[in-house]
Order: C-alpha cells, then structure tokens, then sequence
C-alpha cells in the first residue's frame, strides 16, 4: 500500500492537469463544430460530442490503468506490443475498412479502429528499449540497421494503406535519436533532402543540379578555404557542362538538356574524386558523394510525386507551393480555413456563433481541421491559449525526460515530445496553410476514439515510467 501511495504521490499532476484541460477544451471545440440545434444537448450520444464523452471516459479509464500497472511491464512488454501492432497493421491491408480512399480502419459494430494511431507508443517503446539494451552503440552499423527496421517496417505498412500522414509521423522519431547521439549530419541531410524535394517541384531538375553544384563548389571553398582550388574546380564544371549542353544543341542529340547536365556533373565528379584521393582528401570523397547522391534525388523526384503520391496528395501540394490554384478543389479546406480563423479577429465571434462552423463551410471541422474552430470562435486570444497550453507540456515533458535516471524513459519521454510536436505544427500548419493537407489530428483536440486513446497511452505510459523514476529498470 505505501508503494502505491508513493506512486501517485509522485505522478507529475501538472502534465495530468494540462491534459484534462485539453481534452476538455477539445470536447467543447467539437461540439461547437457539429453542433446541431435539434439535438442541442452537449450529452446526447446519437451526435459527435455525446460520442466523444464516451471516447474520453474510456480514456480516462485506460490512463487510470496504465498508471496502476507496475512500470517495468512497460519495459518488459515493448517488443511484444510492438510486433502485436505490425501485425494488425498486416491485417488491416488484408480485412480493413476503407474510409476516404484509406484502408487504415477495423470496423467493429458501431466502432472504428485504426492501429496506425496506435503503432506510434509501440514504436516508442520498441525503440527505447532497443536503444536502452546493454551495450548499445549508436554509430555501429548493426545498432543503425535495426533502429532502420523498427522505424521503416511501421511507416512501409502505413504507405500500403494509403495513409500518409500517419507515416510522416515516424520520421520524428529522428530528433529522439539525435538526442541520444546520432550525427548532426543525419539531420543535416534530411533537411537538404527535403528541401532538394522541394525545390525540384518548384525548380526544373535543370535549375535544381545547377543550384545543388554552385552549392557544393561554395561548400567545397568553406571547407578548403582556397578560392584557387574552388576557382579551378568551377571551371573544370562549367567547362564541361558548356561542352556537352552546346554539343547536344549544335548536333541535335535527342537526349533532354537534364541528361547530359547529368553526365557532365558525373565525369566532373570523378574528375575530383581522383584528386580527393591522390590528395588524401576524404572528407571531400564523402561531400561528392552526398552531393551526386542528392543530385541523382532529383531525378526520384518526380517519379515518386506522380507515382506514389495520389492525386489529391499531389493538388495539395502544388497548392501549398503555389504551383498551381485551385480554391474550390483541393485548396477548398485550407481557403476555408483561413477564412475562419482569420474571421475570428481578435476575441472571436463567440461560442456557437462562427458562420463558418455553423454552415459547414470547412469539411472535416470536427476533425482534422478543428483548430479553424477554435480560431473563429475564440479568435487570438484563443488560438494562443491552446498553442501555449500545448507548448507548456512539451517543456514538462522534455523535462521529465532529461531528469529519468533509466534510458528507456528518457527516449520513450521524448519520443512522446516529439511526437505531440509533431502532430501539433503539421495539424495548426494544415489549417492556417503552412503544411500540406495529411490528415494529421490535433491531439486531445480531434474528435475520434482511436486518436484520443492513442495519445492517452502515449502520454500516461511515460508519466507512469516517470513516477517511478527511483526504481530500476530492467532491459
């Protein structure tokens, strides 16, 4: 009995406190959303709002749970509640319910489950454990192959359902990694990917290998500080792409300018390549390498935007670039969305009061885009309470984090940081424009049972590890 009067004396109740008021804040924010006048009662369960106070009491029963359950079969149970979500991930593929072109979702009577939700606490289980097993190293190839498996088999089975945005969430994971030593280069790679994605859309691949070669021969002077040696390799580059870009035109060659810009920046990279080794200038070997690797990116480009994104996904992004314009296709849900939350003003129209809301002018108000809600119906004054409320439990958590004596709990308490940050800029992003459309929830906000549950386990599986912080551990 003493033990578990310590344990709840030493639950943090101020995270607990934050996340009641959120999903407090959330319940009333949907029904606002759907409400309707014939059933006005905030409890009626035949509407989204009755419903979700069902979805809440039910987490509030597993929070209640995970926190009585002792903290090490958390530990002991990663790897297993793990595989079970692969597995129902497997399954959904073979006997799930499609819903709005995704094959994400178990029908169950009344009920609909999506394990995708789930798959993320297993995930940042199995990692913490992985990463907290005895004599872990991170920059062995080994310890970087599984890392690669845990996270890549999740987000591979979440892609063949058609569900993007579920999939992106994964790739967060990486900060949590960083934090545990993986190379700043790591993210400083993803980052140029990124952008080089980006900029191939924008950009002609043409433009894009001539801005990613005047990029690396600026590199190349930083990192040598020689401008004779950085003077010399441009003229080696722009001498040959001269040659091959005029020759193609001057003989009518049928193959595209892209092509042999290609084949030019190949034989100059070899070119420096040979005198990197005589030299003995590796890292330089390994910059040529990176940049020939994101220049043959941006021929990937565009076989993966118009290959494996669909055409709704490829809308929303041209839209978001502004390649192309479409308000009433698919820039429908973001002009509409901006329109109400910039209608909100300063304090809002009122509860119950935004014309947006209340003639469905926004689809998927309740869900995806219930942060338009909060924006015209509470205005700035709003909208800034509910960011700071979010942002005041990712700095508990982070500091829960760096204070556990366990790795397992540091890398699960910020797997959950960094997944609550996650869906928190790419959701308020969506809505205000800034991030594409990918079916993101706002968490404890979105009106949904699996969302609500996820981010519940989620969250009290950490607060559990961390209330019993003194203990130790067994990996």
């Amino acid at each position: 009995m003493e033990r578990r009067n310590n344990i709840w004396a030493n639950l943090d109740w101020f995270s607990i406190l934050l996340y009641l008021i959120l999903i407090f804040m959330g319940w009333i924010n949907i029904y606002a959303a759907v409400y309707n006048e014939e059933h006005s009662s905030i409890l009626d369960m035949t509407q989204r709002y009755g419903k979700q106070l069902i979805w809440i009491g039910a987490a509030l029963i597993i929070g209640l749970t995970i926190i009585i359950i002792d903290s090490k079969f958390y530990v002991f149970s990663a790897y297993g509640f793990y595989a079970i979500t692969i597995l129902l991930l497997i399954a959904v593929l073979l006997v799930g319910t499609k819903v709005k072109g995704a094959t994400s979702w178990f029908q169950l009577g009344g009920i609909a489950i999506q394990p995708a939700e789930f798959v993320k606490f297993t995930t940042a289980l199995a990692l913490a454990k992985y990463l907290s097993s005895y004599n872990f190293k991170m920059h062995r190839f080994q310890s970087l192959l599984v890392i690669g498996i845990i996270l890549l088999l999740p987000v591979l089975l979440i892609f063949l359902q058609n569900d993007t945005g579920s999939a992106l969430v994964i790739s967060v994971f990486i900060l949590v990694l960083f934090r545990e030593g993986l190379s700043g280069f790591v993210l400083f790679l993803a980052f140029v990917s990124a952008l080089i994605f980006i900029l191939t859309l924008v950009l002609s691949p043409l433009h894009t290998i001539f801005t990613l070669s005047i990029g690396a021969l600026l590199f190349h002077y930083f990192m040598r500080q020689k401008l004779s040696e950085s003077l010399k390799a441009f003229a080696i580059y722009a001498s040959l792409s001269a040659v091959f870009l005029l020759g193609g035109h001057i003989f009518k060659l049928e193959q595209p300018q892209v092509k042999l810009l290609l084949l030019s920046t190949f034989i100059s990279s070899l070119i420096f390549a040979g005198y990197a080794l005589r030299k003995r200038l590796y890292n330089l070997l390994i910059v040529l390498a990176l940049y020939f690797g994101l220049v043959l990116m941006t021929f990937s480009v565009d076989y993966v935007f118009n290959n494996v994104l669909q055409p709704h996904q490829q809308g929303r992004i041209n839209e978001l670039l502004g390649i192309s314009s479409d308000p009433t296709g698919v820039g429908w849900n973001v002009n509409q969305s901006k329109i109400a939350i910039g209608s909100g003003g300063f304090s809002g129209k009122g509860f119950l009061k935004g014309t947006q809301t209340k003639f469905d002018f926004v689809p998927e108000q309740s869900t995806d885009f219930i942060f338009c809600t909060v924006g015209e119906e509470w205005g700035f004054i709003g909208t800034s309470t509910v960011i700071m409320l979010f942002l005041f439990l990712l700095l508990r958590l982070i500091y829960l984090a760096e204070r556990q004596r366990s790795t397992f709990s540091r890398v699960y308490g910020y797997s959950v940081a960094c997944i609550l940050f996650f869906h928190l800029v790419i959701n308020v992003g969506m809505t205000i424009g800034l991030a594409p459309v990918i079916g993101i929830p706002l968490p404890f906000f979105s009106y949904g049972g699996s969302s609500l549950w996820s981010f519940t386990i989620l969250l009290f599986i950490f607060l559990r590890l961390d209330a019993s912080r003194a203990e130790k551990l067994s990996h």
